[in-house]
């Protein structure tokens, strides 16, 4: 019962995280298409990664129920996406090392464009601070597909025994006329 719960709390925060990764990556998937350039490896690797993590977290919450009878390829699943996520935000490791954001401390600084806050004037480079933001969206799905991983072999059903019924049919028939003019059937009924 709570595996299930727990299971599908992790679902919609891969989803939650996914949709703001999808949507920044596909921004610069856009301006790189429309500029006529090929994409750099370092987004589309983790667009095309976050694009099927999407699906199958919305796949599986859906189908809720079924998850349970097939745990452990759901399991394996997320276990390769994990490995997919770790692939994606290694290739925009980059991004991390950017400085996206000057501070200036009024007097104590130069003065910078930006935003002002109570003195503070900060300057934020948008593409730049995007790509962390995805980067950030990257090893927080290695996390949450780690835990949904994790859940899905307790969120399995249990290993329940299987109640089988046979039923003897018995049929006299003047259809057949090889034979001993009566038939013995069996049917077997799963519960």
């Amino acid at each position: 019962m709570f595996a299930g719960v727990f299971f599908a709390f992790w679902r919609t925060l891969q989803i939650l995280t996914l949709i703001p990764t999808l949507g920044i990556l596909a921004y610069f998937v856009h301006g790189f298409t429309k500029a006529n350039e090929l994409t750099p490896g370092q987004i589309l690797t983790l667009f095309i990664v976050s694009v099927l993590a999407a699906v199958w977290a919305i796949c599986t919450l859906f189908a809720y129920n079924k998850t349970r009878h097939n745990a452990f390829f759901v399991g394996f699943i997320d276990l390769c996406f994990i490995g997919a996520f770790i692939a994606g935000t290694y290739e925009l490791r980059d991004a991390s090392n950017n400085d996206c954001a000057g501070i200036n401390f009024g007097p104590f600084g130069n003065a910078v464009q930006g935003y002002t806050f109570a003195g503070v004037t900060v300057d934020v480079q948008k593409h730049c601070s995007m790509l962390k933001a995805c980067f950030a969206f990257g090893i927080m799905n290695c996390i949450f597909f780690f835990a949904t991983f994790i859940l899905a072999f307790f969120y399995r059903r249990p290993n329940e025994d299987v109640v089988v019924r046979e039923t003897h049919v018995r049929k006299s028939g003047s259809r057949r006329r090889s034979g001993s003019g009566s038939h013995r059937g069996h049917r077997r009924q799963y519960y």
